[in-house]
This record gives C-alpha cells, structure tokens and sequence, in this order.
C-alpha cells in the first residue's frame, strides 16, 4: 500500500519522507493545479528526485493542468527534465502531455482532473498507456472496489485534504470572477467565503450559515481499513498549499493507520486518538466524502482552520550544537517555558516537535521561562539547523 505525500518545497520534502511516506507528488512552476504553491523550478527536479530515491521514496511530478497551443514547447522542455532526471510518473490529464509521455517512455498517472468513474473510462484510458488512474472523487467505495475487480490498471484514491464545491469537474468560477482559472492551478477559492441572497431590488438576506459553497475536508481515516481491503494501490493526501508541519502530522498519523491496520490493531480508541492529532492542524473540519453516502450539506461554518492548536512564531535558531544537541534561540516575539511544546521548520531539517525539557538561559543557567529579548537553549532529540524556525505550539 502506498502512502502518497504532497510536497511544495525543501521542507514539506523532507517532512514528507521523516514521516513514513511512501511516494510524493510535486509541481512544476507554471504547469500544474497549485500554481500558487511553493512550486520547484526546472533546475531543482534532479535535487528533489535524487533526495526520494535516496530515501527508497518514488517521485511523482504534476502536469495536470490544460495545456495552450503556445505552451507546448514549454511542455517539451519540462517533460524532458523530468525525464532525465529519472521521474517516476507524470500525473497528468490533458491528452497532449499523455502522448508526449509515452514518447518519452515516461509512466502516466491519470490525474483525478479527468473525473474516471467507472471501469469501461479507465480500460479506454489504459489503451492510452495510463498505468494508475487517481478516481473521480464522487467514487462510493462500492464503486471502487467494482472498478478496481474490472480492471488491470493500478487505481489511486484521495483520503485526505481540501474538497473543492466542483468535486472532480473543472471549476470556473474563480476565473468567472476574477480572470484566475482553477484549471490553470491559479484558483483564489471564492467558494470558502460568505454568501448572501440578494435579490433583484438589492435587498439582501443573509443565511444561518453563509459559507454554503465551502466544503469540509475530506477524512478517510476512519474508514481506512475499508478502503485498503479494496486492494487499491496508493492512498493520497491533498495539500501541495499547506506546510511542513501540516505535511509531518497527516502523514505520520495515516502512516501509524496503515501500519496499524496490517498488524490488525486498528481500533476504535487508536482511531479516535489519530483523529485528534488531525484535528490540531489546519483543517475546515472533516467529512467522509462520498466513499459511504452523499454528503449532504456538509461545508464549513468558519472561514479558516477548525485546528485545535496554533502555532505563534517565537524566532528563529542561531545555532545549534551537535555534540550537545543543543539549539540556541533568540526569542524575537513571544516568551515560553519548561513544558511547552516547540516546532522547528527548514529546508534541511523538515518539521520537528518537541516538548522543551531542558531551558537555560545565555549564560547556562537553568531557568523556568523565558520571553521576548531573550537568547536560551533548548536541548532537542533531533537535529536542527540555523536559521529555522521556531513556533510555540498551544491549543486555541
């Protein structure tokens, strides 16, 4: 079972592996569905493919967007980079980019853009050369598993992340309103804010809940177990948009599923425990999508993040001792004591969290709290680098 990760920049990367993943998914800039994400030039795909191989992590690269007549050389030069720097896949849709793939004998995964759902789609595409199809999001696990039994191509399914109000189609309204086509990657998600009635006299009514377009995140892990016993082949987290320390967290809770679920321990208490870790980070609240039943109303009453915790910037590392383990902060904002918890985040390092154990002060004093102005150790159970940053993590 794989366990597919998004990945935006250097430390999503590197959080992404840390935390057990099995394959990540990135963008080019310019040519995929998150254009407005951290997204790696052309220069650094051999980087970023080197560092997954290294780590036994296959790489797979987003071309999934429309593609214009006057881009089509763009498209050569990309498609060849990652051809040469030993990509695994290419997720692609547009019918361009899948026959310059199979000229370059690059392997094609269908992107969920292409909304297959059902099996005569996916054995018409297979003709194509798809090797993996990533299903419609609107597939019932009845469907999956009816599709998955009728066809020799391997299928990929979304668990975890963003759900846009167009489901798998082709959205317009961004574009609509603000000339930023979602089909280009450049979406500004209109859809997550308030809606009033207006009618034709201008008068207006506002709803009991106004975010009506704003769909809740989709959540799989409680049904987890359900979708592996399907014998689909990847499990996919959506959030190319989100950070290192969202990427570190869903990850590493549906890697402890996945595990959990082989060794038959997946229980009710390991799954409630899991969904609080996923409730403290970023998140419009869960839904289970359409893998059981129509989600019927199902959107966010909030603009922004449901999360549990927050994390407030405190600095950033000026140094850090190897042989020590120690990270030597200047405190720039807020203050913290012995017991909180502290995140670390940099292109090296990833995301570390970690209970602060151990305080001093400059002088190597021990020392109960500290605060704004101040420069203190830490001592860390992992390496960290100079200059990352430093977030005080506490619950809302």
């Amino acid at each position: 079972m794989e366990l597919l990760a998004p990945v935006g920049n250097l430390s999503m990367l590197r959080a992404a592996v840390d935390s057990g993943c099995n394959a990540v998914y990135f963008g080019i800039k310019g040519l995929n569905m998150r254009d407005r994400a951290n997204n790696f030039a052309i220069e650094e795909i051999k980087k970023v493919v080197d560092f997954c191989h290294k780590n036994n992590v296959k790489a797979y690269c987003c071309v999934n967007v429309i593609i214009y007549e006057n881009e089509l050389n763009k498209l050569d030069e990309v498609l060849k980079a990652l051809k040469e720097a030993g990509i695994d896949a290419v997720i692609c849709w547009d019918m361009a980019v899948v026959k310059k793939c199979n000229e370059l004998c690059i392997d094609i995964h269908l992107s969920t853009q292409a909304s297959v759902s059902n099996s005569e789609a996916a054995k018409l595409w297979k003709i194509f050369g798809v090797k993996r199809i990533i299903l419609a999001r609107e597939c019932k696990l009845e469907d999956i598993k009816e599709i998955k039994e009728k066809i020799d191509v391997e299928v990929e399914v979304f668990v975890h992340g963003a759900r846009c109000i167009s489901l798998s189609g082709r959205c317009f309204m961004s574009e609509e309103l603000f000339d930023k086509s979602a089909n280009r990657g450049e979406c500004l998600q209109p859809c997550r804010r308030e809606f009033k009635v207006v009618d034709e006299e201008e008068k207006q009514m506002k709803m009991n809940n106004n975010f009506i377009m704003s769909a809740k995140d989709l959540c799989a892990l409680p049904l987890l177990d359900k979708i592996i016993g399907l014998g689909v082949d990847s499990i996919k987290i959506e959030g190319r948009n989100r950070r290192a320390d969202y990427v570190s967290k869903v990850v590493s809770v549906y890697r402890k599923a996945i595990d959990a679920i082989k060794s038959k321990k997946f229980t009710k208490e390991l799954i409630d425990s899991l969904m609080e870790e996923l409730k403290s980070i970023y998140n419009k609240d869960f839904s289970s999508g359409y893998f059981v039943d129509y989600p019927h109303h199902e959107r966010c009453d909030v603009y922004g993040s449901k999360s549990t915790m927050e994390k407030m910037q405190l600095g950033k590392v000026d140094n850090f001792y190897n042989e020590k383990m120690v990270a030597e902060l200047k405190i720039e904002s807020y203050g913290f004591k012995k017991g909180d918890k502290l995140g670390f985040l940099g292109n090296k390092t990833g995301y570390h969290e970690q209970v602060i154990e151990e305080l001093k002060d400059y002088d190597e004093n021990d020392i109960e709290e500290t605060e704004k102005g101040k420069v203190v150790t830490v001592k860390l159970d992992k390496k960290v680098r100079k200059n990352d940053e430093v977030y005080l993590i506490k619950k809302r």
